[in-house]
C-alpha cells in the first residue's frame, strides 16, 4: 500500500496546492502565529517525528490531545478548517516522507502514555501511523485509549486494499467527524 500512499499523497499535494496557498494566506490575515503547526508525534516503533498541520488553535495552547483542549483555544478559522478536515492535509507531506501512511492509527503525542502502552500491548505501534483509519470513521478519539488501541488493532488485522480505499473514501466524504458513525464497535 506504500505505492498508493506515495501516488495519492503526491497527487494530493499537487492538486491541492491552490487550496494550501489560500489557507496560508487567510491564516496569515485572520489568525495569530504561523499558519503551519509542527508537533512531535509518536510514529512506527515509537520513533518520534514532526507532524505537519494547519494551525487551528491559539499559539499559546499547550501541546495535549484535542479532547483535552478547551474549545475557546480553537480559533474561528480553526473550527472551519477542522470541520472540513483541511487542517490535516499538510500531513500528506509526512506520508511522502515515509513517516505516515494515508491509512493507519492516528499518531499520538509523546505525553499520551496510557495510549502508547495500550497500543504497544496490541502491536499497533508496528505500523506507520495514518491520516485516517477505522477509529476516525467510527468517531473514536484519543480520550478512550483502550478502545482506541483495540479499534486500531482491529483495523490492522482487517486492513486490505479494499478497506484502505474505503477508509480514504469515507473520510473524504465526511465520515469520522463525530457526527457520523458507520459501524459501532463490537467490543
Amino acid at each position: 500500500m506504500r505505492c498508493f500512499d506515495l501516488i495519492l499523497a503526491f497527487l494530493g499535494l499537487v492538486l491541492l496546492a491552490p487550496l494550501f496557498i489560500g489557507v496560508v494566506l487567510v491564516s496569515l490575515i485572520f489568525q495569530p502565529g504561523s499558519p503551519l503547526y509542527l508537533q512531535q508525534r509518536v510514529g512506527r516503533e515509537k520513533k518520534p517525528f514532526t507532524l505537519f498541520k494547519f494551525r487551528t488553535m491559539k499559539p499559546e495552547t499547550r501541546s495535549v490531545g484535542t479532547h483535552e483542549v478547551h474549545p475557546a483555544q480553537v480559533t474561528a478559522w480553526g473550527r472551519f478548517l477542522r470541520k472540513l478536515k483541511i487542517d490535516e492535509l499538510p500531513q500528506l507531506w509526512n506520508v511522502l516522507k515515509g513517516e505516515m501512511s494515508l491509512v493507519g492509527p492516528r499518531p499520538c503525542l509523546p505525553n499520551q502514555i496510557e495510549l502508547i502502552e495500550a497500543r504497544r500491548k496490541l502491536a499497533v505501534l508496528t505500523i506507520l501511523p495514518g491520516i485516517t483509519g477505522l477509529a476516525q470513521i467510527r468517531g473514536i478519539d484519543m480520550s478512550t485509549p483502550d478502545l482506541l488501541a483495540k479499534t486500531d488493532a482491529e483495523m490492522i488485522r482487517t486492513l486490505n486494499l479494499g478497506n484502505y480505499f474505503k477508509y480514504i473514501l469515507l473520510t473524504v466524504c465526511g465520515w469520522g467527524r463525530g457526527d457520523r458513525v458507520i459501524e459501532k464497535s463490537s467490543k
